[in-house]
């Protein structure tokens, strides 16, 4: 039988080459080294901003490639004043180890322990901006995670999905390649982790689920199907276009800032 480590690890497709730094496209930043509770060391950028610090935004990528080209998505937060850490999993870009559930989970705390410790931080608004498989994993720690929920002012959950089996036979189903092996591959899923169980519990703080009509990892629907699972406070972006696409559209940058001004002016 497969192991949860072996299975999870289908999740997963790490890139370790940088295909750009934050210099490259004109952004100070530093090379930040976190390390995790079993003792991994990661590779992490902290994206700094010239402007009066608005806040922090703690960014977890999907699951290929790394940093360097997830970039793409954030790389505008500090000219708007947010200061971004962007970090990467164990086994993506210059990060030590093997990426697998439940251990990433070590991961995403290392991250918000930096945060906790850092003076650059400290009394501004923390928020945190996930996608695809970053917000499966990252929706799962806050609603699971009491202490992680305190620290932020904001959750943002971007092409998420719910369920690690129904996503993989979904995925599955789309080819006649692969589709006898839906239902196999769906069973090899780890549950304990799923963010439908307890995306519930991210409230009280203010939610915000985004999905691209077009998005064709993960369908739509399981966007408003998070949605519909999730409780209030909560609000929903559809957009029309591609999966994590959202950001390249200057309008849903306007609209993603307006959620975070209005989450910390409500608490």
């Amino acid at each position: 039988m497969l192991s949860l480590t072996a299975c999870s690890g289908l999740l997963f497709f790490p890139s370790k080459q940088w295909v750009r730094t934050p210099a490259d496209i004109n952004l100070a930043y530093e090379d930040i080294e976190l390390v995790t509770a079993d003792n991994i060391k990661l590779s992490a950028w902290w994206l700094k901003t010239d402007q009066p610090v608005k806040g922090t935004v703690l960014f977890l990528h999907g699951n290929a490639e790394n940093i360097s080209t997830h970039i793409a998505s954030v790389h505008w937060l500090p000219e708007r004043g947010y200061q971004v850490l962007m970090l990467d999993y164990r086994g993506y870009g210059r990060s030590e180890g093997t990426p697998s559930l439940p251990a990433v989970f070590m991961d995403i705390e290392a991250g918000f322990n930096w945060l906790k410790n850092s003076e650059d931080v400290a009394g501004k608004p923390v928020f945190l901006l996930a996608q695809s498989l970053g917000a499966a994993m990252g929706g799962f720690s806050v609603g699971d995670n009491p202490e992680f929920r305190n620290m932020l002012n904001a959750v943002v959950l971007d092409a998420g999905f719910g369920s690690y089996s129904e996503i993989a036979k979904e995925v599955a189903s789309r080819s006649w390649l692969t589709w006898p092996f839906q239902y196999p591959v769906a069973w090899s899923m780890p549950d304990e982790y799923n963010l439908d169980a307890v995306i519930h519990q991210i409230s009280p703080t203010p939610l915000l689920i985004i999905h691209g009509t077009q998005d064709a990892v993960i369908p739509f629907a399981e966007g408003e199907r998070l949605f519909g699972l999730a409780v209030k406070p909560k609000s929903f972006l559809r957009y029309d276009g591609p999966h994590i696409g959202t950001f390249y559209d200057v309008g849903n940058r306007d609209l993603l800032l307006q959620f975070f001004n209005n989450s910390t002016t409500a608490q």
